[in-house]
């Protein structure tokens, strides 16, 4: 496989599905996830290790990474919101695990109960757990509402940099910046991004963007500018967050391939092939309104993906 220059990172079976008000069959998701690898997509976020009561849709993520784990040359991520959440992910192979640690106090109550810094006091939690177990698993803090909040409306730029530095202290491996609301503007993705560079040097790595509001790609250009090559999307543009009213539509992972490929730069995904998964989904979840335009649109006549 050639060089990949940016890294996708699909985060449908987790991000797309806990919104919806349905359950998808494990073995559609598991459909899903083969069909993505066989396209070459590399890193999944496969499910949420989350209480069942709460989020029925992930009450099978241990089973579904354990299927991811068949799959070769395969990163397996899930999300995990509590040391208990983490600790299972960890007994059931996961390669990263993402904590989720809202900005915005409003949002981080309504979704874990908890405020900002009692979030990171858990993440501290987290970090020592996975250290003392000697398990080789990325641990990314990924702030969530950086960019503003349905709840709080704005969030300062300042209050960003407070929980980052944070989540540094705590032992964390990776960051990630999450518009989980969508109400980011490139303006503001590349200002954030290049304040948060300077205290976290590499461990900055991924952006996390919804296109709520159409700015989804737009944003995503602001980003690889600051340095940014790695990048969440779902498949059909899915999900939201369940506990922010508003918040719904991730960026397309088709139309994401599209425009970084149209732009020379590589993915390593076969574009044709992800465009296909799409029917696993229409399948799976019949009535459910998909998103994206390069999969409504078709690719353009000449179009080759970049070598």
């Amino acid at each position: 496989m050639s060089k990949i220059d940016v890294e996708i990172v699909e985060v449908g079976p987790r991000d797309g599905l806990q919104n919806l008000d349905v359950v998808m069959p494990t073995a559609d998701k598991c459909r899903w996830i083969a069909a993505e690898h066989a396209a070459g997509v590399r890193e999944i976020e496969v499910g949420s290790f989350v209480p069942p009561k709460l989020l029925p849709q992930m009450a099978d993520t241990g089973e579904v990474v354990a299927f991811a784990r068949t799959l070769p040359n395969l990163r397996i991520a899930t999300l995990a919101p509590n040391l208990r959440g983490a600790l299972d992910a960890i007994k059931g192979g996961t390669h990263k695990i993402g904590v989720p640690i809202s900005v915005s106090p409003e949002h981080s109550l309504s979704n874990v109960r908890k405020t900002p810094m009692q979030m990171v006091e858990e993440l501290a939690k987290i970090c020592k757990a996975r250290d003392e177990s000697g398990a080789a698993v990325e641990i990314e803090g990924a702030l969530s509402t950086a960019f503003g909040c349905t709840m709080a409306g704005a969030v300062p730029e300042d209050d960003v940099l407070r929980i980052a530095e944070a989540c540094l202290r705590a032992g964390i491996d990776s960051l990630a910046l999450a518009d989980t609301v969508g109400y980011a503007n490139p303006a503001q993705v590349r200002s954030l991004f290049e304040r948060v560079r300077g205290i976290a040097g590499d461990k900055l790595t991924s952006g996390h963007f919804h296109d709520t509001r159409g700015l989804g790609l737009a944003n995503v250009m602001a980003a690889l500018e600051t340095g940014i090559r790695s990048f969440d999307a779902t498949l059909g543009g899915l999900g939201g967050c369940p506990f922010a009213p508003g918040a719904t539509g991730n960026v397309s992972t088709e139309d994401l391939v599209f425009m970084l490929e149209s732009m020379g730069l590589r993915t390593g995904i076969d574009l044709a092939k992800l465009i296909e998964t799409r029917k696993i989904l229409e399948q799976a979840l019949p009535g459910r309104p998909l998103y994206g335009s390069i999969a409504r649109a078709g690719l353009p006549k000449g179009f080759r993906q970049a070598a």
